[in-house]
């Protein structure tokens, strides 16, 4: 008929580099953005390294983790002891890997609460106004003004007795020093969380979704929290660094786990006697800990790339 015309094929078809960037999801995109960050993929590759090593080597290596043996007192790394021995001839290889398993823990629950508290108060706070906004955030900068490690110090002999009397030696501990390394690193979480919502909150989509009639706990669950994930994932990685510096530090001044139970920061404060005739039984803890925070810190960093939406 007059005034039809075919359709060029060639001027109707999709680029095929554009119809793969539309495919592209935004979990593919992020990380593709993370893998190139070499050094956080690297990061990432050391650390589910060190993971699988304190889950599953004690499955390979069946040495006890108190098992003395006075004949190989302060041994060096031999092929009976890859890393050596400490002073009763005990195996550091066992008791790397076992107190791996505490010092990571530790910092991965640390974070949790950390990351909820803070979530949960910077949430409020931020869809709040005027006297309950204030008041959350004069208890936030009230904690960050008080001195973090005497604090620590004077709550753990205040309630470490009480809590293993209540649910045992090593459970108590554990539950006391990760109430108390979250219960002190919330704040940067609240305050990051209280200026998203702030900001998001007044964007265009939250404003439709109000419209539309959305009460306040949908809009937040649906909305807003999930559009400031990014900053909180990257805060979280930093949490779990500073709590396993924590830890460490607490153990090795000695008021950590039990000398029985070896974290990497109590095989440090049981090594720091003998550096002089065994430097090897600070040297492997000592390392473990400086790598575990070392590739969380770039982790962290990749994410952070990844995850910022101007990029």
């Amino acid at each position: 008929m007059a005034g039809w015309t075919l359709e060029s094929p060639i001027a109707n078809a999709t680029p095929e580099g554009a119809d793969r960037a539309e495919r592209v999801s935004p979990a593919r995109e992020t990380w593709r953005r993370f893998c190139r960050h070499r050094l956080a993929v690297a990061s990432a590759i050391i650390l589910l390294l060190m993971l699988v090593a304190v889950a599953f080597g004690p499955l390979l290596w069946r040495v006890p983790i108190n098992d003395i043996d006075f004949g190989a007192h302060l041994e060096g790394p031999s092929w009976g002891h890859p890393l050596g021995t400490d002073d009763l001839g005990q195996d550091l290889l066992t008791r790397m890997l076992y107190g791996g398993r505490i010092s990571l823990s530790v910092g991965l629950a640390a974070m949790l609460v950390a990351i909820f508290a803070g979530t949960g108060i910077g949430a409020i706070a931020g869809m709040s106004a005027g006297s309950i906004d204030a008041g959350l955030m004069w208890l936030t900068d009230l904690f960050l003004s008080l001195p973090q490690l005497p604090l620590l110090l004077l709550v753990i002999y205040l309630f470490r007795e009480p809590l293993k009397q209540l649910v045992g030696p090593e459970l108590g501990v554990f539950i006391l020093i990760v109430a108390v390394i979250g219960g002190f690193r919330w704040m940067p979480v609240a305050r990051l969380v209280r200026a998203q919502f702030l900001s998001l909150r007044e964007k265009e989509f939250v404003e439709a979704a109000r419209a539309l009639g959305m009460g306040n706990l949908r809009l937040v669950v649906r909305h807003i929290l999930p559009n400031c994930l990014g900053p909180v994932i990257v805060a979280g990685t930093i949490d779990i660094a500073a709590a396993i510096i924590a830890e460490s530090t607490l153990s090795f001044l000695g008021l950590g786990f039990p000398p029985d139970i070896p974290t990497w920061g109590r095989i440090l404060f049981d090594a720091k006697d003998y550096l002089d005739i065994a430097p090897h039984w600070a040297l492997f803890p000592g390392a473990a800990i400086f790598l575990a925070v070392l590739a969380i810190n770039f982790v962290g960093d990749g994410l952070r790339d990844a995850l910022d939406p101007r990029t």
